[in-house]
């Protein structure tokens, strides 16, 4: 058996923390986890884990020159910045549906990338990413990297933000393809999770175990089978959500 040790603080971190208009951010990333998309692009940074999966995914497809990065992570600054810039340039209207307010937009977070087609005369705010050609090969892989298209059509009333077909956000594997699975967004997964509460139930999901933990005390302990691989991360909410992954002991 083995013990890990989680703190308060975890709540809010994680490639699976809800960032939205309800839940800002409350704790910034560190900025060590952050690296630059390459040499290419080295203004645009991403979490390690995040820019490494979505690497992976564009080579799979061979789509490192038919795809490129518009906007990853973003400070606190850099979101006021563009938030008063899209009021300026493009109203109230627009700017509610597009651009989240500072501390609630997912690109301070780290796990979040605007994407487009490499072609000219690219929107920064709208980029375009259709629903053909290499575009559409990059959405019918992506849950398999962790990624979800983190804005649709019939989510909107939930989400609050309009359909975006460029914003994409890791929440790592399995939980991309659960959500895939299921049609859920990520407000509606972080809240189908709360159902399989620690010690409990579990969400299971092929040698995948999930359950949710809310965090009672400044310091709660987990005791695990010594073959279980975990993974924690917080929901910017009240809980931490607990992936563990089976691990065979045959060499």
């Amino acid at each position: 058996m083995k013990k890990i040790l989680l703190k308060k603080e975890y709540i809010y971190q994680g490639s699976l923390a809800l960032v939205n208009q309800d839940n800002p951010q409350r704790e910034k990333p560190q900025s060590c986890n952050m690296t630059p998309f390459s040499t290419r692009y080295p203004s645009i940074y991403l979490d390690y884990n995040c820019h490494l999966e979505l690497l992976k995914l564009l080579h799979e497809i061979r789509a490192e020159d038919q795809i490129v990065p518009i906007s990853g992570y973003r400070t606190e600054e850099d979101q006021k910045e563009i938030y008063e810039s899209s009021l300026r340039e493009n109203g109230e209207a627009f700017t509610k549906q597009y651009v989240a307010y500072p501390k609630c937009s997912e690109h301070e977070t780290g796990y979040a990338i605007d994407l487009a087609l490499n072609q000219g005369n690219i929107d920064f705010l709208r980029p375009a990413f259709p629903a053909s050609g290499i575009c559409q090969e990059f959405r019918k892989k992506m849950a398999d990297y962790g990624f979800i298209q983190r804005y649709t059509k019939d989510k909107e009333q939930i989400t609050k933000i309009a359909e975006e077909e460029w914003h994409f956000r890791y929440v790592g594997y399995p939980h991309s393809k659960i959500m895939e699975q299921k049609n859920l967004c990520l407000e509606e997964y972080i809240e189908c999770l709360k159902q399989y509460p620690y010690g409990v139930a579990e969400l299971c999901f092929e040698n995948y175990a999930i359950s949710y933990l809310e965090m009672m005390e400044n310091i709660q302990e987990l005791v695990l089978e010594d073959n279980d691989f975990v993974t924690i991360s917080g929901n910017n909410q009240k809980g931490v959500i607990i992936t563990k992954k089976k691990v065979s002991d045959k060499n």
